[in-house]
């Protein structure tokens, strides 16, 4: 089986499989415990934030670990609307943001506040214009992803930032699926908050990270608790944890996006010989697009047979976010391009990886080519 859907998630990687096992096994204290076992597990913990706030340019005092992307969105989201709602309730997203942000706010709204969802440009790209109509006098946070977990486009965070910050209106964005990807030290300076995820980096699933400004006093979402600073609770995941930050110092040591463009080119260069069979969603600017998420549809093919012929013939790919598989609705993508029912069905996602070689890349363009002619035959037959 060739692997084609690491926007989903990333297998993880051999070295920190054996840093994971290696602490879990010696290193098993709670970091809050007083005694000698617990503090080397904190002083293992202080580290792996202070390596963290270095690969992000930050403050290690904003750092927070956490279960994941969904809950670094969550309570990030929450606790900056929370901290600012004597200002107004006031808050503006995207259409195309993932299902956990989405949650968040639908969660804000029971609460009194308002949210404004801005559609993307055909570029895939927010549309700035709506941005700035949007903004009221009592908006108090704006949420945008960094890069788009189903067509790849890199949203213009700095462009964004300026259309907020002399309106004192917090920044926040998912950059779950940026981090590792793009450098992140270019847009910490313009966001007051952002969420990451352990395994869309060849880390263990179930850890996250959430860096808020150490300027803002956050309004922890579940009082009480202690550990993280009181952003939340639960015993922290200190092999975990240790376990993602080499995983984010690895990926960032082998920067692969140079491979990755040429992927894309390969695949683009085959399908583009037979354009009326395909739809790509992209970025007409190279530079606002993630070369390794392509997000496409195979004209005439619903998306999930596509999908399912993919896996039949050993291509593992997915029809979109990995939180909205199963659902009837089109991805939250498709609805955000204005693309209808019909063909937004027809999506798909292949997303390239570090043992994605050249040729997986030849094989699968070429499989999809042949997919689309013979259905196209078997629809003439029919006619």
């Amino acid at each position: 089986m060739i692997y084609f859907d690491y926007a989903a998630t990333t297998p993880m990687d051999d070295e920190a499989v054996e840093l994971y096992a290696n602490i879990a096994k010696h290193n098993y204290g709670n970091s809050s415990s007083l005694h000698d076992i617990g503090s080397r597990a904190d002083q293992i913990l202080s580290y792996c934030r202070e390596e963290l706030a270095e690969i992000l340019n930050v403050h290690k005092k904003g750092i927070y670990f956490t279960s994941g992307g969904t809950e670094s969105n969550l309570l990030s989201i929450i606790s900056l609307a929370k901290t600012k709602f004597y200002n107004g309730k006031h808050i503006i997203t995207s259409m195309a943001e993932h299902a956990s942000v989405h949650s968040a706010m639908e969660y804000l709204k029971k609460d009194g506040f308002e949210v404004t969802y801005l559609p993307f440009t055909t570029d895939g790209i927010v549309d700035l214009d709506a941005l700035k109509r949007a903004i009221r006098k009592d908006t108090i946070l704006v949420s945008i992803q960094h890069v788009n977990s189903e067509i790849g486009t890199i949203q213009p965070i700095r462009d964004i930032s300026d259309c907020l910050r002399e309106r004192d209106i917090l920044f926040h964005s998912d950059c779950v699926q940026s981090f590792g990807k793009t450098e992140l030290k270019e847009i910490t300076p313009y966001l007051d908050g952002l969420s990451l995820s352990s395994h869309k980096i060849y880390g263990p699933k179930g850890v996250g990270a959430v860096y808020i400004n150490p300027i803002h006093h956050i309004s922890p979402v579940f009082p009480g608790f202690h550990h993280e600073n009181s952003f939340r609770g639960g015993t922290v995941n200190v092999p975990g944890i240790a376990a993602f930050v080499y995983a984010a110092k690895k990926i960032h040591e082998q920067n692969r996006q140079n491979i990755y463009s040429q992927f894309r080119e390969i695949f683009m260069n085959k399908l583009n010989l037979f354009q009326e069979h395909f739809k790509i969603y992209q970025s007409t600017n190279n530079k606002m697009q993630l070369p390794q998420i392509i997000g496409m549809r195979v004209n005439g093919l619903e998306g999930q047979w596509t999908m399912l012929e993919s896996n039949r013939n050993g291509y593992a790919i997915s029809t979109g976010s990995a939180c909205q598989v199963g659902h009837q609705e089109p991805s939250a993508t498709m609805k955000a391009l204005g693309i209808r029912t019909g063909k937004a069905n027809e999506f798909i996602r292949i997303t390239f990886g570090k043992d994605t070689e050249e040729h997986h890349v030849k094989e699968f363009a070429d499989f999809l080519i042949q997919l689309s002619l013979q259905r196209g035959n078997e629809k003439d037959l029919i006619k």
